[in-house]
Parts: C-alpha cells; structure tokens; sequence
C-alpha cells in the first residue's frame, strides 16, 4: 500500500533535517536497487513519502535534486548489482553442478526479455534487488543493461517522487495512489496465496510419486 505507508514515512522523513532526509532516501534507494540485504527495504512508500516531504510548505527538500539524486542512486545501485553477479556470483555458481541449468536458463531469458525484466523489476519489491544481480550472472550485454537500468530508474524513481509531490495539494490523484497501492496490496496476497498452493500441491505430487 504505496500511499497509506508513504504518508507514515513522510510523517518521519519531516522530523529529519534537510541534509538527513536526501541521505536517507539516496542511500535507501542505492541499497535497495541492487545490493540483496537491501530487499526489505521500503523503496516505493519510501519515494512517495519524499514527494510529500517535498511538496511540504515545512520542508527545505527541493523536490528536482531530489528527484535527480534518486534517479542516479537508482542507476547506481543496479550496476552495482550487476557487476557483483558477473564478477561474484557466477563464477561461485559455476562451481556448483546443480546450478548449471539455472545459468543457462537466465542467459536465455536475459536474451530475450532481458531490458524488459530489468525494467519492469523496478515496479516490483525483492524482484528489483535480485535482478540486476541474475542480469550480471546472465552476462546480459552491459549496453543493453544500462539502457533499461537509466529507463526503469527514471520511470520509477522519479515517477513516485512526482506522485507523491503533485499527490499533496490534488485530492483526486491522492485518492487514485490510495486505490493502486490496495490493489497492488491485495494483488501481491492473492499471488503469495497462489504460490503457497501451488507448492503444496507439487510437494504432495512429489511424495505420491516417491
């Protein structure tokens, strides 16, 4: 729920100083793009709060370097992630035989939907952290990655920080930013449910066929 959590974070984000609030969203935003401890962290509500913060009459927060600022730790923190798979992590996997597969079966998808799915992940918690880390074990074309990266950056950094601003003083797109972030909400329940049943059933699958 992007709205309902980005006004509890604005809330917080207000009690900062100046210089403390672009810290802290730039840093939450780097980590978050493509560093795997950052998966929890709370980018979307995060963004929108900072829109509000900086749409606040109170707020020394300009709302273009900020916008600017999140857009460049965003494209950051995905090369980061990138390099980490392809310098790290895949040499670590091509030592495990059972993985083989897998690496293959990322190059093919990264070679197919791989600007796409960099992308789309940034719309998506834990997707956005992992990909770029699967992209660079892929050894998705870097030219190819960066493009999306800079594309999905823009998209969603500075698309949740405009909502979140112009979302301030205009009731009625408030009121549609409450109405996406409950479906999207309700949307990710219903596929963790999904993904729940799913596993029961091949699970029991499984053990009748073993």
């Amino acid at each position: 729920m992007i709205s309902a959590a980005g006004v509890e974070l604005s809330l917080d984000l207000q009690g900062l100083s100046t210089g403390l609030v672009y810290l802290v969203v730039l840093s939450f935003v780097f980590v978050e793009s493509g560093i795997l401890l950052g998966f929890f962290l709370p980018g979307d509500a995060l963004l929108f709060g900072a829109g509000l913060v900086a749409a606040s009459p109170h707020s020394d927060v300009a709302l273009w370097p900020l916008t600017i600022g999140v857009c460049v730790a965003a494209v950051a923190g995905d090369a980061v992630g990138y390099w980490t798979g392809r310098r790290w992590g895949r040499p670590w996997l091509e030592t495990k035989p059972k993985m083989a597969a897998h690496i293959a079966k990322a190059e093919a998808f990264y070679d197919r939907w791989g600007p796409i799915a960099v992308v789309v992940a940034r719309w998506f918690p834990w997707l956005r952290t992992a990909t770029p880390v699967v992209a660079g074990v892929a050894r998705m074309p870097y030219r190819r990655f960066v493009t999306a990266n800079v594309v999905g950056a823009v998209t969603w950094g500075a698309g949740l920080i405009l909502l979140g601003y112009y979302s301030y003083e205009i009731s009625w797109l408030r009121n549609t930013a409450i109405a996406i972030g409950l479906t999207c909400g309700a949307l990710m329940l219903i596929a963790a449910a999904v993904r729940w049943i799913l596993a029961r059933r091949r699970a029991r699958a499984d053990n009748l066929a073993g």
